[in-house]
């Protein structure tokens, strides 16, 4: 059986930039090479690298004016397999159309469900459904976020999923409530709310046998800012969310070590010209990665502007989708709670709160580029690199690079996903021919 692939002929976004007719090798479960197309006076299997390049269409885009029209794609070639050195190792070829794109495999530091399941059922069979459903929509790395919920059943859950991230199926956990404010606590059910008593923020993290990857709270409630450091000592991410914390609390939790602002807008005052609150000094502050729910529900377009630019390099775009993620309307639980879906838009039924979404990654970076007007590096940046950064998982994945594990999103001329490979398997494989 051959292992190892070579998709050649599309657009592929490197860290330095985005390379036409590039070329992209896989051996087992890594990357082993990125390649610009042959000079035309190299010696025959001599590779180039020339430098890459924004692509003019960003570079448009950047200027106001409309992208460059597309050229046209050729037939893609059969799926063949060939030899492409002397030892005649043999390859799986995937030659692509010149207008499509090969950009990392996806990142989501914050998801709780879909497929019609939820992380929050605490059992392997629910947990696959949710990470088989958005791997096809191209995250090939997520954590498990949870929901407000009792704290042994908490506990439970974290002690399950944790099974599921020693075995390489998640990245880690996310716990998201129970340690918020009352008043924003959108879609989580208040009579489960507390306070975040060290000791009980301690008991969830021991729960996952080290795979708490980050935590959601609200740091102006009594122990918040104990519990901020606990668990920056820890090695776990502090992430501000469903917070009433004034401009100042705020500050103080980035001191003590908070570095997550979680759906940012979202569950937390608004910027006020006298009262920053939260946004401001999460914005501010470059120590702050933002998370964005970029459905075109969450935000008002010139807000994710705004949060584009003032955290430029720093924004990790998120889906916080909830059970009906890949499925359609209808009613769905979310932890203990019961929501309504209607033309893609989650509700609480009781009161009618946003709860959570039904986005996927991929309609979220096509969203960034086509309506949102982001360069694909940027977007790319915002699913892919700057999440794995903020996980410290970049030395694996996040960029194409030779040596990192073979994850990658194959997307069409208008930046539908055609592709999605993880550790060198096709989960879905390109149509070629």
């Amino acid at each position: 059986m051959v292992a190892r692939k070579v998709l050649t002929g599309a657009r592929v976004v490197l860290p330095t930039g985005v390379v036409e007719g590039g070329r992209v090798a896989v051996d087992g479960r890594t990357i082993t090479g990125t390649e610009a197309p042959a000079r035309p006076d190299a010696r025959p299997g001599t590779p180039a690298h020339p430098d890459a390049r924004p692509h003019p269409d960003h570079q448009d885009r950047a200027r106001g004016e409309p992208p460059s029209t597309p050229r046209h794609r050729r037939p893609a070639a059969d799926h063949t397999t060939y030899t492409e050195h002397p030892e005649r190792t043999a390859y799986d070829a995937y030659p692509l159309p010149p207008d499509h794109w090969i950009v990392p495999g996806f990142v989501d530091i914050h998801v709780h469900g879909g497929g019609g399941a939820s992380f929050s059922a605490g059992t392997a069979e629910e947990a696959l459904t949710v990470a088989g459903t958005h791997r096809r929509h191209g995250t090939t790395t997520m954590l498990a976020s949870t929901v407000t919920g009792d704290l042994d059943d908490l506990a439970h859950q974290a002690s399950a999923l944790s099974e599921l991230v020693e075995q390489g199926d998640l990245a880690g956990l996310h716990f998201e409530g129970p340690f918020i404010a009352r008043n924003r606590c959108g879609a989580h059910e208040p009579s489960l709310l507390r306070d975040p008593d060290p000791a009980d923020v301690r008991k969830l993290v021991d729960a996952a046998r080290g795979t708490a990857r980050m935590m959601t709270l609200a740091p102006e409630l009594p122990g918040g800012l104990e519990s901020v450091r606990l668990l920056a000592d820890q090695g776990v991410i502090a992430a501000v969310g469903h917070t009433d914390g004034s401009y100042e609390a705020t500050r103080r939790a980035v001191e003590a070590g908070a570095s997550v602002a979680t759906h940012l807008f979202n569950a937390m005052p608004g910027l006020g010209h006298r009262a920053p609150g939260p946004v401001a000094a999460l914005l501010e502050d470059e120590r702050v990665t933002i998370e964005l729910i970029n459905d075109g529900v969450h935000l008002h377009p010139s807000v994710l502007g705004l949060a584009l630019r003032g955290a430029a390099g720093r924004v990790a775009f998120i889906t916080d989708a909830m059970g009906a993620a890949g499925m359609g309307d209808g009613r769905y639980p979310l932890g203990p709670m019961e929501v309504q879906v209607r033309d893609g838009v989650a509700r609480l039924v009781q009161g009618g709160s946003i709860a959570g979404s039904t986005l996927t990654l991929d309609t979220a970076f096509r969203r960034a580029v086509t309506v949102d007007g982001l360069p694909v590096e940027q977007a790319v940046a915002a699913v892919s690199a700057t999440p794995a950064r903020l996980l410290g998982l970049d030395g694996r994945v996040g960029s194409l690079e030779p040596g990192k594990d073979a994850d990658l999103v194959v997307l069409d001329g208008e930046f539908a996903l055609v592709g999605v490979m993880r550790k060198g398997d096709w989960v879905v494989s390109p149509e070629l021919g």
